[in-house]
C-alpha cells in the first residue's frame, strides 16, 4: 500500500467518527464552550468543515487558504454536508496521480500570503490530523452539553453494552 492509498483508507475511516460526533451534539446547545478561550461547539464544527473544504482545494490547486464553513443551520446539517464533502474528497483520491501526490508542493496562505509550503501529501495529512484533533476537542464537549459520546474508536462509556 502506498502513501496515497493509505491516506485514502485513513481518511475514509475518520469520516464516520466525525459524522457521529456532529450528530451526537445536542442541537440546542451549540454555543457551549468549556472556557472563554475555547471555540464553541458550533465554531469547532465550522473549523472542521473548513478543513474539509481545504482538503478539496489541496487536491485541485497549488495554494489553499483556511476559511471556516458556516453554511449549515445545525449539527445535523453539518454532518450531512461533511459526509457529502468527504465523499467528493474520496472520489478525487480514487484516481489521483501518485506523482502529483508525492512531488507537487501546495502553499497554505493567510490573507493571500504564503505561510507554509509543503508537498501535497504532507499538507493533506496535516489537515486530516487537525480534523481528528478538533473532533477530539468537540467530543470532550458532548457529555458536558448533555449529549452521549459516540463510539468513535470503539465503544464509549455512553455507547458500551451494559455490564452483567
Amino acid at each position: 500500500m502506498n502513501n496515497l492509498e493509505f491516506f485514502t483508507t485513513c481518511f475514509e475511516n475518520e469520516v464516520a467518527g466525525t459524522v457521529a460526533a456532529f450528530n451526537s451534539l445536542p442541537p440546542d446547545n451549540l454555543f457551549y464552550k468549556p472556557h472563554e478561550k475555547n471555540k464553541s461547539a458550533r465554531e469547532q464544527m465550522e473549523h472542521i468543515m473548513g478543513h474539509l473544504f481545504i482538503l478539496k482545494s489541496i487536491l485541485k490547486r497549488y495554494e489553499c487558504e483556511e476559511v471556516p464553513v458556516k453554511n449549515f443551520s445545525n449539527n445535523y446539517d453539518a454532518a450531512i454536508l461533511f459526509e457529502e464533502g468527504a465523499k467528493q474528497v474520496s472520489e478525487t483520491l480514487m484516481n489521483y496521480d501518485e506523482s502529483k501526490w508525492l512531488n507537487e508542493n501546495v502553499d497554505l496562505q493567510e490573507g493571500g500570503k504564503t505561510v507554509l509550503s509543503l508537498p501535497r501529501f504532507r499538507m493533506m495529512w496535516m489537515f486530516l490530523f487537525d480534523i481528528i484533533h478538533h473532533r477530539g476537542q468537540l467530543s470532550s464537549y458532548i457529555r458536558a452539553m448533555g449529549g452521549k459520546n459516540p463510539a468513535i474508536y470503539g465503544a464509549s462509556a455512553d455507547s458500551a453494552s451494559p455490564s452483567k
